[in-house]
């Protein structure tokens, strides 16, 4: 994370990617430039120092806001302030069950998957995320992992998001890349398709990026937006950077078996924290019904 990059500007509203983070940490040497003490002869620094780790609101402040049009978003189904839809109350209720069981088990990194496509996994959590935002002293990362189909920038009608793969690889640094909407959410979004990501997902420049990520951010709540568990290894790629998944299926399509499928997959692996059954038959509230199991 941090290294020097393209240097391109793909930012909007003035804010530019140098490639080279403010925030970047630094390393210790084995062997530092040894100054002598002139009276005594001693190596004055020849232990390194520790760094002092940059203040969370400091990095907060240095990623580039962003401003989402309400009128698409909701034309997308997502929702960034509370109102009378039904919808708002179950996503609200959902992200209090979440925060509750992140605080009580010392998680933050949760993946949202499916069992298949289709599912509006990412729908899902990009309204969890939101919902979140709502929160005003809840810090909130959102960021989509589907690589092989990036959705969430088209969803939050983002047209010029950069390839996420120059953040996890450490070709762009946190604040060069991410946005930020309102206070505390941060968007990692994703604007290039990767064709087979396993090797990223497996190279440990990528566990060092969302390791550092969380450590200059200090979030409540990470979520990734996950491919399918059924449809690729990305998901079991990325278990150790995940503390639990929370599974969407499609009341009108999902099947038992896939569910059955993707649990005996995650089982002793990783925490499967809950169901949200997503387009469930009951439509009295209309184009969606919310459920968690």
């Amino acid at each position: 994370m941090g290294q020097t990059g393209s240097g391109k500007d793909r930012g909007t509203g003035g804010q530019t990617r140098t490639g080279v983070s403010l925030f970047r940490p630094g390393q210790p040497v084995d062997r530092p430039d040894i100054t002598l003490d002139q009276r005594t002869g001693h190596e004055i620094f020849a232990v390194p120092q520790a760094l002092t780790p940059p203040s969370p609101a400091r990095v907060w402040e240095s990623i580039g806001p962003i401003s989402l049009n309400a009128d698409r978003l909701a034309g997308n189904g997502l929702f960034t302030q509370a109102s009378t839809n039904p919808a708002v109350a179950v996503f609200d209720i959902l992200r209090t069950r979440l925060l509750q069981a992140l605080r009580d088990r010392g998680w933050q990194r949760i993946a949202v998957t499916s069992p298949s496509h289709g599912c509006g996994k990412s729908f899902v959590a990009a309204n969890l995320a939101l919902s979140l935002a709502r929160l005003p002293a809840t810090r909130t990362i959102l960021m989509d992992l589907e690589l092989r189909r990036p959705h969430l920038a088209g969803i939050f009608g983002v047209i010029d998001a950069a390839p996420l793969q120059e953040f996890l690889s450490g070709e762009q640094p946190l604040e060069s890349h991410f946005r930020r909407f309102g206070k505390t959410l941060a968007l990692g979004l994703n604007g290039a398709a990767i064709a087979d990501p396993t090797p990223l997902l497996h190279d440990p420049d990528t566990a060092q990026a969302l390791e550092a990520m969380i450590v200059q951010l200090q979030p409540d709540a990470v979520i990734y937006d996950m491919p399918p568990v059924l449809t690729s290894d990305d998901v079991l790629a990325m278990i150790p950077q995940i503390d639990a998944v929370l599974l969407v299926a499609d009341g009108t399509r999902t099947t038992a078996d896939e569910i059955k499928a993707t649990e005996r997959l995650l089982d002793g692996r990783v925490p499967l924290m809950g169901v949200v059954l997503n387009r469930a038959q009951d439509r009295k509230l209309g184009r969606y019904t919310y459920g968690k199991a």
